[in-house]
C-alpha cells in the first residue's frame, strides 16, 4: 500500500499521453488519496502500482521544469564525487548551473576529476578533500562551505564501500555465470567474495556513521537554504527483508518511535554480533552483511531526519544496478543513467516527497 503522507495525486485531464500533460505549478498540487486501493483517473479505476509509476513520472517532470528556477546561487556537496555515480551526479548538477563541491578522500583523484569535468566544459565544480570517517576532515569541509558560500542547498551522500574482500576474477566469473550472492550460498563463496570484521567495520563506519557525520556537520548550513535537499545513496540490499530478526526489522521500520540513539545501538549490536560470529544466531544477513545493515540504517536515518526537518526534502535512493567499481564493473546501467535518480531527488520542488526510499525513480517499500 502506498503511504498517504506525502504522495501527490493530480486530477488528470482526458489525454492519452502522460508526457503531454501540462503540469500545474508546484504550489497548486494537492496531497490527496481517494482510498486505500484505487484512485479514479477520468472514468477508469487504476491500481496503486500504476499510481506510483504515474506519480513518479510527474515528480520527475516537475523537478525538470522547476530546476531552472532553483539553481540561482545554489550550492551542492557530493561525497565520493571523484568517480562512478558520484562523478556523474557532480556533472549533472553542475550542468544545471549549480556550484558543486566535489568531495573525495583521495586528493589526487579528486583534483583529476575536477580537471576531467573542466575538459567536458563544466567549470563550476571545486574540489575539497573529505574522509567521512575523520571528524577533522568533515569539519574542514563544513568550514570551507561556510567560508566560501555561507549556505548549502544540496547534500548528496554518495561515498560508500561494500565491506567485502572481492576476488575480482572469480567474482566476475561467478556473476557472469548467472549466479547471485545470497545467504543460501554463503558456504560456497570462499575465494569469490568474503567478509572480515575489519571490512565490516569500515563499511559501517563509512556508509552509516560517515553519512551521519557529514550530514550533521552541514545541517546548520542547509538550514540557511530556502530549499534544502538531502539525498542519501542507498541500495536494493537496504530492504528489511534481508534481516530475518523480526524484532530488529520491526524497530527499523517503526520510524514514529525509532530514535537516532537506538539506531546507532542497533548498528553497533550488528558489529558486535559479527565479531562474535553470531550473525546467524541473531538474525542478521549472512552475505554482504555490513553493506545491507548500513544501507538499511541509512533508510531509517533518512526517515528520522525527514520527520525532524519537515521543510527539507530528504530521501534515500537505490540508483539501480550500475556499472561501477563497487560491482566489479558489472551492472545494467551506466553511471550517467544511475546518476539521474539522485539528481532528480536533489532537484525536487518544495512540495515534493520527503522521507521516502526510491528504488530508482519509484517510491518503494522499505
Amino acid at each position: 500500500m502506498v503511504p498517504k503522507a506525502s504522495l501527490t495525486i493530480l486530477t488528470f485531464p482526458k489525454r492519452d499521453n502522460l508526457h503531454s500533460l501540462k503540469l500545474p505549478k508546484p504550489h497548486n498540487v494537492l496531497v490527496l488519496v481517494k482510498d486505500d486501493e484505487f484512485i479514479r483517473k477520468d472514468d477508469e479505476f487504476i491500481g496503486m502500482a500504476k499510481v506510483v509509476t504515474l506519480l513518479t513520472e510527474i515528480i520527475y517532470k516537475m523537478a525538470e521544469e522547476t530546476a531552472s528556477n532553483l539553481v540561482q546561487n545554489r550550492y551542492a556537496v557530493v561525497t565520493g564525487g571523484n568517480k562512478g555515480i558520484g562523478f556523474e551526479i557532480c556533472r549533472q548538477l553542475a550542468s544545471k548551473g549549480i556550484v558543486v563541491v566535489l568531495a573525495a578522500r583521495d586528493e589526487k583523484r579528486g583534483v583529476e576529476a575536477v580537471d576531467n569535468l573542466k575538459s567536458l566544459g563544466v567549470s563550476n565544480v571545486v574540489f575539497h578533500q573529505l574522509d567521512t570517517k575523520d571528524p577533522a576532515s568533515v569539519a574542514s569541509l563544513a568550514n570551507f562551505v561556510e567560508t566560501n558560500f555561507r549556505k548549502l542547498d544540496i547534500l548528496v551522500n554518495n561515498a560508500g564501500c561494500n565491506g567485502l574482500v572481492m576476488y575480482t576474477e572469480a567474482y566476475t566469473a561467478f556473476i557472469d555465470a548467472g549466479n547471485h550472492v545470497t545467504d543460501d550460498k554463503v558456504d560456497s563463496l570462499k575465494g569469490i567474495v568474503e567478509q572480515t570484521y575489519e571490512k565490516a567495520e569500515e563499511c559501517v563506519e563509512t556508509n552509516y556513521f560517515g553519512t551521519k557525520r557529514v550530514t550533521e556537520a552541514l545541517l546548520p548550513l542547509l538550514q540557511l537554504s530556502d530549499s534544502p535537499r538531502i539525498v542519501n545513496l542507498s541500495s536494493i540490499y537496504s530492504q528489511l527483508k534481508f534481516i530475518s530478526n523480526e524484532k530488529i526489522r520491526a524497530e527499523l521500520n517503526n520510524v514514529e518511535c525509532l530514535k537516532e540513539e537506538r539506531l546507532d545501538e542497533l548498528v553497533q549490536q550488528f558489529l558486535k554480533d559479527f565479531k562474535d560470529d553470531k550473525l546467524l544466531l541473531n538474525g542478521w544477513p549472512l552475505t554482504v552483511s555490513a553493506y545491507k545493515v548500513s544501507k538499511a540504517a541509512i533508510n531509517a536515518y533518512t526517515r528520522i531526519l525527514a520527520k525532524k526537518f519537515p521543510n527539507f526534502r530528504i530521501n534515500s535512493n537505490h540508483p539501480g544496478y550500475v556499472i561501477t567499481d563497487i560491482t566489479c564493473n558489472r551492472g545494467l546501467l551506466t553511471p550517467e543513467e544511475g546518476a539521474k535518480r539522485p539528481v532528480m531527488l536533489a532537484l525536487l520542488p518544495d512540495n515534493g516527497p520527503s522521507g521516502f526510499y526510491f528504488d530508482q525513480m519509484e517510491i518503494s517499500s522499505f
